[in-house]
């Protein structure tokens, strides 16, 4: 019975951390519809936040750690990529190792929560 108990308990947890700290983003067409306007940046340093695109959602976080879905309502942020970096509340620069990503500019942190 103790066993059962903590399988249950433990499905329970792994699916609550999911979704309080996992990073779905969707791509919308128009910037109205966004909750962040996004620009990709040209060099590492110019960036607020190093960004990794996942496999998984599951893998996602809030740390730069991108999911992104085929559908608005699967979303945790909607997201527009803006032609000029003046438009963006957000400047991103992918990189291409998943231990690279993370927050350069911790003050627009509260963009993605």
């Amino acid at each position: 019975m103790q066993k059962v108990l903590f399988l249950v308990l433990t499905s329970a947890l792994m699916f609550i951390s999911n979704l309080v700290f996992s990073q779905s983003i969707y791509k919308v067409d128009y910037e109205s519809q966004a909750d962040v306007t996004v620009y990709i940046v040209d060099y590492e340093s110019q960036a607020d936040l190093l960004v990794y695109e996942v496999d998984y959602e599951s893998q996602a976080d809030e740390d730069g750690k991108w999911y992104f879905v085929d559908y608005e309502s699967q979303a945790d942020v909607k997201v527009y990529f803006v032609d000029y970096e003046s438009q963006a509340d957000l400047k991103i620069y992918w990189v291409d190792y998943e231990s690279q990503a993370g927050w350069k500019n911790n003050s627009k942190s509260h963009l993605l929560k």
